[in-house]
Formats: C-alpha cells, structure tokens, sequence
C-alpha cells in the first residue's frame, strides 16, 4: 500500500505527537478531543490519611496537558447508596484542595448529586467519602462533574479569536453528530490544545481519545 506525501506528513505529526514531542495546535477550526475517565485530586494530607504518613504517589503515565499525570495508585469512592466504586485513578500532582471527578453514570450508583462545575470549584458541591489502604477520608464538598472545556495556549487563543473564560459551541461529526454549547476555554501558558469531555459524553456521541471536534465560528 502506498501513501501520498500528504498522509506520510500527517503519520509522522500523529507518531510525534503521541510520542510527546510536539504537541497538538490549532488547526483551522478544528480541536482534539481528551476522554477523562473518573479521578481523584488530592492534597497531601488527604494522602497521608489515605495511604500513610511520608507516603508519596508514584506516577504512572504523563497525561497531555504538562506537568499531569495519572498515578499508580487507586482507590475507592463510597456514597450514601454504599456501593462502591473501585479502582478510581489518583492523578498528580497534589492539590490544594482533594477533588473528586466523575460522570452523572457514576452518581447514580454513588447515590451523589453532584454539580457541573469547572475543575478547582467545589464549593458547595456533593459531599464523597474516598477509601485507601490506610484510612478513610470524608469530604464534606468536592464532588463534581467537570463541564466541557478547551484547553488553550495562548497562542491557540489568538487563532481561535477567544479569551480565557469564554464560551464557544462544538460541532461533533460522524454517525451521532450533534452540537455542544456553552463550552468553556481555558487559556494558559501551561495548556496544550484539547477539549476535555467525560465518558459520558464521549459513549453518547460515539467519539474517543484523538478524534476532533469543530468550533463552530458564529
């Protein structure tokens, strides 16, 4: 089988790009898409309790945007239902305040009523109790699921003509196309290009890891 020029150069991005060398940027209109699956955000001293004084979390995999990634370690989040839900990833680095993230799936079976929120705002959200080896830890509010965002450069911010805190609509193609409104944008000199959706929304549109989405320009 041969390749044209064309899909050589767009392999050879792709490899790249997996490969963490160069990273993703804005290209016409269109968005790489992230799938987050449930995590868990912690501070030090929710680790501590969770898996032990001087503990420390081991990573695992470096996630797209810099500097994150999941960690090896695991744990289990209870509600008011107490069915457990096991195996929830740890990510890192450590927070300032433990978060937990899930999808509205995974309320149902937490018995939790979580609000949509941007990442880092839990006040007043749903109260989760998280689970580890060495202890137990009760968070009054923390639990959330994320809205859907973009994360942008600044750079990628100028191309698309948006501001940290803007909102944009989505176009989803393929079989189950459909349209996503009030994305949020989050510009950083830390971010690379991707929009962030949960399970949910991925299995609803039919969409994983590496597809792309459109940002409609109204």
């Amino acid at each position: 089988m041969e390749f044209s020029s064309a899909q050589i150069a767009e392999l050879v991005k792709k490899v790249l790009s997996d490969m963490g060398d160069v990273a993703p940027v804005a290209s016409g209109n269109e968005v790489p898409v992230g799938v987050s699956n449930r995590h868990i955000h912690l501070t030090k001293a929710d680790m501590e309790t969770l898996f032990g004084a001087g503990y420390e979390l081991t990573p695992l995999k470096d996630l797209s945007q810099p500097g994150q990634y999941a960690c090896k370690e695991t744990l289990t989040l209870i509600g008011p239902a107490m069915r457990p839900i096991e195996n929830v990833r740890v990510l890192g680095p450590l927070r300032s305040k433990s978060q937990v993230e899930i999808s509205v799936t995974d309320s149902y079976v937490l018995k939790v009523k979580p609000p949509v929120r941007e990442s880092g705002n839990i006040a007043g959200s749903a109260p989760v109790t998280i689970v580890g080896p060495k202890g137990v830890v009760q968070l009054k509010e923390g639990c959330i699921v994320a809205n859907r965002h973009i994360h942008m450069s600044p750079s990628d911010g100028v191309a698309f003509g948006v501001k940290d805190g803007d909102t944009v609509t989505v176009d989803v193609l393929g079989k189950r196309r459909t349209r996503w409104y009030d994305v949020q944008v989050r510009v950083s000199p830390d971010f690379r290009l991707e929009m962030h959706i949960d399970t949910d929304d991925a299995n609803a549109v039919g969409i994983g890891n590496g597809a792309k989405v459109k940002v409609v320009k109204e």
